[in-house]
């Protein structure tokens, strides 16, 4: 069984009531991967904004089929995730890393550059946990913020140059790494909410992006065909 771990931020763990990318993915892969996979992770709750806390589990479709595990969290970056990513792999035995972070740690954390060296931590401690781990890499999407503020704009630009160099120079054979590509642009009054966060849409538009690099790079499923529902 293949075993898909998505990794994130507030765009991935979802609040409360949403269907989540995570759940727009499953639905595709189940109807277009021929073999069985779920999703893992230790963590299943959504976010709760009223309670200002990761605590439930009320998602927009309540089919108990449906993997709820990711390692995601609101507020959360790659600063926090690359050391708990080793003990996250080994204990759940997940096989391929599907990641959307670094928003939040261009707006409080880190700069592009110190980014980058916690993408790097965090793909070490990866394949420590497990030398074949694949990792799926999603670059930031400019939020509402980058709008106005221009030198943010240019930490997010210099931070998705610095991913892609970084997958590059880390993709190897035995733990191959992907650079997934936003599927036409990223449109903040499309493809969200509040100008960071996704709506239906955007959900659908991040599985693309994710499901696209998997089947154009390992020929995992099929293309991705965008739904509005």
């Amino acid at each position: 069984m293949l075993r898909f771990m998505p990794v994130g931020d507030s765009m991935t763990i979802g609040s409360a009531g949403e269907h989540t990318w995570r759940y727009r993915l499953w639905r595709h892969l189940r109807a277009t991967y021929d073999g069985p996979f779920t999703f893992v992770g230790p963590r299943e709750a959504l976010y709760d904004k009223a309670a200002d806390a990761a605590v439930s589990y009320a998602y927009a479709d309540p089919d108990p089929a449906f993997p709820r595990a990711h390692l995601a969290g609101w507020g959360e970056g790659w600063t926090h995730m690359a050391p708990l990513i080793g003990e996250a792999v080994r204990a759940c035995r997940a096989d391929v890393l599907l990641v959307s972070l670094g928003l939040i740690d261009l707006g409080f954390y880190t700069d592009a550059g110190q980014t980058e060296e916690n993408v790097r931590a965090f793909v070490a401690g990866a394949r420590a946990a497990d030398p074949r781990v694949r990792t799926v890499l999603l670059p930031v999407a400019p939020n509402v913020r980058a709008r106005d503020d221009a030198p943010f704009a240019a930490q997010v630009a210099l931070f998705n140059e610095l991913l892609a160099k970084a997958a590059a120079d880390l993709d190897e054979p035995r733990s191959p790494l992907l650079l997934a590509t936003w599927p036409n642009g990223h449109d903040l009054d499309r493809d969200t909410y509040d100008g960071t966060h996704p709506n239906t849409r955007g959900e659908h538009v991040i599985a693309q992006a994710f499901a696209d690099a998997m089947h154009q790079g390992w020929g995992i499923g099929q293309p991705y065909v965008t739904g509005t529902d």
